[in-house]
């Protein structure tokens, strides 16, 4: 399970993608997230899949690690697909399965939100895939700066951030470790009525909250031993920089913004 689950793992590496400054990260992605859904043709979606490709190639990440920590989104995807061909009655017949119209209005309209969701996972994993919890942090800081003018308390929320992102693989580790120890005391959690599968879920949930409760005062305590006392007066061993890199990638994202706006009905 946890080999499967690939948000908030960090893979290290060299490559293009890891030396961008995590603000170019975060800040093309929050913006890739906006423009995907300008996206209303085939060519509009064929260059966002492009630039979603390039940037998972040049990250190095192996791309059979991705699809296969994309495992549990498939269903999802094919799930939301399959329901705007039953649902969306638009457009003319494409075809018929033992008198059930399939329309081409809910065949684009299926197309068009599963490959959102696709492009959406695959672009926003690459930002934990290819920057530390540590860098996350300071990005976040950094672009929040503005708000400490108001008091708002921007360190602690990027530090919560980063540590919930760090900690989904940890907890996803700790479900399967739980699981495998109670299906071997008998616990059956895929057979039975629902009513017996709810009450199986139990003997794991309530471990598992006992486990990240623990983890989570461990933490503090280790925290509070080395003299944290929030963002304030704090210094930072790596300061960002904007590199050459940076503003080329930057160049080249507005350009694919550009284009799209140019293919799109």
């Amino acid at each position: 399970m946890n080999n499967m689950m690939i948000i908030g793992q960090y893979v290290p590496g060299r490559s293009v993608v890891h030396r961008l400054d995590p603000r170019t990260k975060i800040t093309i992605i929050f913006f890739f997230v906006i423009f995907v859904f300008f996206a209303n043709n085939l060519a509009s979606y064929a260059l966002l899949t492009i630039f979603a490709v390039l940037s998972v190639l040049m990250s190095r990440v192996p791309i059979r690690y991705i699809l296969k920590g994309l495992t549990p989104i498939w269903f999802l995807i094919v799930f939301t697909f399959l329901l705007h061909l039953i649902v969306t009655k638009e457009g003319a017949v494409a075809f018929e399965i033992f008198s059930f119209k399939v329309y081409t209005g809910g065949i684009i309209q299926g197309f068009a939100i599963s490959m959102r969701f696709f492009l959406l996972i695959v672009v926003t994993s690459l930002l934990t895939l290819t920057t530390t919890p540590i860098e996350i942090t300071d990005a976040i800081e950094v672009m929040l700066g503005p708000l400490k003018k108001v008091k708002f308390p921007v360190h602690e929320l990027a530090l919560m951030m980063s540590i919930s992102l760090r900690f989904i693989p940890t907890l996803m580790q700790e479900t399967e470790k739980i699981s495998k120890a109670q299906a071997s005391r008998g616990v059956d959690f895929r057979t039975g009525p629902i009513k017996e599968r709810i009450k199986a879920v139990v003997p794991l949930l309530v471990p598992l909250f006992v486990s990240a409760f623990k983890r989570a005062e461990e933490l503090a305590m280790a925290m509070e031993a080395r003299g944290y006392q929030g963002g304030e007066g704090r210094s930072k061993l790596r300061e960002l920089k904007i590199s050459g890199i940076d503003i080329a990638i930057y160049i080249l994202f507005i350009a694919v913004i550009i284009v799209l706006f140019f293919v799109r009905s």
